[in-house]
Parts: structure tokens; sequence; C-alpha cells
């Protein structure tokens, strides 16, 4: 997340070359492209910490914060 984003409020995630936009709420690819595996491990780690990112997107957007760090997938 980037303090510049805007609405909705979305996450970015990066595997290799490709990089995405994910829709916070819906998990829906907002921009860009993911290999199917990596795209599914995302949408994975992105339903475990759903609160947590909702939380993020608060301090980084509404509070102009680094958001808190979350834990990868294990």
């Amino acid at each position: 997340m980037f303090h510049d984003d805007f609405p909705p409020p979305h996450f970015h995630a990066k595997y290799g070359e490709y990089h995405a936009k994910i829709h916070l709420e819906t998990g829906e690819i907002i921009v860009g492209k993911l290999p199917r595996r990596a795209a599914s491990l995302v949408e994975e780690w992105r339903v475990l910490h759903r609160a947590e990112l909702a939380s993020c997107w608060k301090q980084v957007v509404e509070y102009q914060q680094e958001p808190n760090k979350i834990e990868p997938l294990e």
C-alpha cells in the first residue's frame, strides 16, 4: 500500500516480473496480472489477513502512516 493510493481499498502483489493491484474485499485483480499459482496463494493470504489489510488501508490512506507488517503465508 502506498500513501498516494486511491479507492477502492486494495493492496499490491508482486511475483517476479508480475504485478497486480488486488481489491481488499473481493480479491479481484483490479489492474495487472499474476500467474495462477501466485494468485491462489495471494488469495489465501488475503482471506487470512482481511481485518489486518483493512486496518493497514486506513493507516496509509487516512492517517498517512506506514502500514503494519503482515505475516506471510507459511
